[in-house]
């Protein structure tokens, strides 16, 4: 038996990797596809301070001098206002639906009291349940009441612009006022959690059971491939829900968080976000030859969801080709629904369009994974 070092049957070991590597071309392909799109999302969609924020003006005064602030306003950057002349209840709703980030309320003889130099207020609400989404705009709010109206009051009044500012701007943080993390991540890591088990758990459940050559032990006998899969996936329903109330009851006892809406109706629309997943695991595991692949296809599906959906930077500080994405995920959806019910005490009413957006997303999963199940089974 020869003990010396040779470099001939090294490199022997080293091309048979290669050839190994080459036939498993799933594998090569999340070798290479994970950096590139991680370096995709950090480098174009990721965003700490959003801009473009979606803003609606509530205005009982319409003069020239309103106008000169809304225009410096989107000017900033930080503001888009998509809904110039919006009444209150119209705002209100579409703040707690989180449609908007902002209300911009300017009051009626805003610009009278202004001339006058009565220092009139002028009412900011912002959607603080992400404080990062926001905290970056509320900061330039307070350098745009300084010198928003210069030009405009240079020429006729010009002792106003001596004063500290022309008027007084009132910031009303909405649904975390004290701007805690913890209420914002911690509702929000229901859904990570469920999306990163729930995919996983059944994509490698059902791929071992074809590695052991279990499977075709138990389709030999009368069971239909149709009541083996809704077999397979029902315990982890329960798994789900035992992780979300976990999560519920550390959130509240152990972190504080509020529950302002009903925890019944946040149970039952979980479900189909559970299902939405497990029908992703599912459809992984027709696809997948072993274990392994199951984990890869799941950290691919994974990593795009938590970077995209607003759980970890703020959603509309991405530019829109993202936001596009992100809608189709399951997990965004799901964010606004778990936060919505727990920091904004929503109803069924504010949440059905999130509700429709998952249950779509599931019955398509649903589709093929079924169809692509069957063909494996048969």
């Amino acid at each position: 038996m020869k003990t010396e070092f040779s470099l001939q049957r090294l490199l022997a070991v080293v091309r048979k990797e290669f050839i190994q590597m080459r036939r498993d071309r799933l594998t090569f392909a999340m070798i290479v596809f994970i950096p590139l799109m991680q370096l995709i999302l950090f480098g174009y969609a990721i965003n700490t301070n959003p801009k473009h924020l979606p803003t609606a003006i509530v205005s009982a005064d319409h003069s020239p001098l309103t106008r000169t602030f809304v225009a410096a306003l989107q000017n900033t950057d930080y503001f888009k206002v998509t809904n110039s002349n919006s009444t209150e209840a119209e705002s209100a709703e579409k703040l707690k639906r989180g449609e908007l980030l902002f209300i911009v309320n300017i009051p009626e003889n805003f610009s009278h009291d202004l001339i006058k130099g009565l220092q009139p207020n002028l009412l900011i609400t912002a959607d603080a349940t992400d404080p990062s989404a926001s905290s970056g705009a509320v900061s330039a709010l307070g350098t745009l009441s300084q010198s928003v109206f210069n030009n405009d009051l240079q020429h006729g009044l010009p002792q106003l612009i001596a004063t500290p500012q022309a008027f007084n701007l009132m910031t009303h943080l909405e649904y975390n006022p004290e701007g805690i993390s913890q209420y914002n991540i911690v509702p929000g890591l229901m859904g990570v959690v469920l999306t990163m088990t729930m995919i996983m758990i059944t994509a490698l459940a059902i791929t071992r059971e074809r590695e052991r050559n279990t499977m075709e032990s138990l389709l030999a006998t009368p069971v239909r491939p149709l009541e083996v899969m809704i077999g397979k996936i029902a315990p982890y329903v329960m798994v789900g829900y035992i992780q979300q109330s976990l999560i519920i009851i550390l959130g509240i006892f152990l972190f504080g968080v509020p529950h302002l809406g009903s925890i019944i109706l946040l149970f039952i629309v979980t479900f189909p976000f559970i299902l939405a997943n497990l029908s992703v695991g599912l459809m992984f595991s027709t696809i997948a030859k072993n274990q392994l692949q199951a984990v890869q296809m799941t950290l691919f599906f994974f990593l795009p969801s938590i970077l995209l959906s607003g759980f970890m930077f703020p959603f509309y500080g991405m530019p829109q080709w993202a936001q596009a994405l992100g809608n189709c995920l399951p997990l965004t959806h799901f964010l606004l629904i778990v936060r919505g019910i727990m920091l904004k005490g929503n109803g069924i009413i504010e949440i059905w369009p999130e509700i429709i957006s998952i249950a779509v997303f599931a019955l398509v999963m649903i589709g093929i994974g079924v169809k692509r199940y069957k063909q494996t089974l048969d």
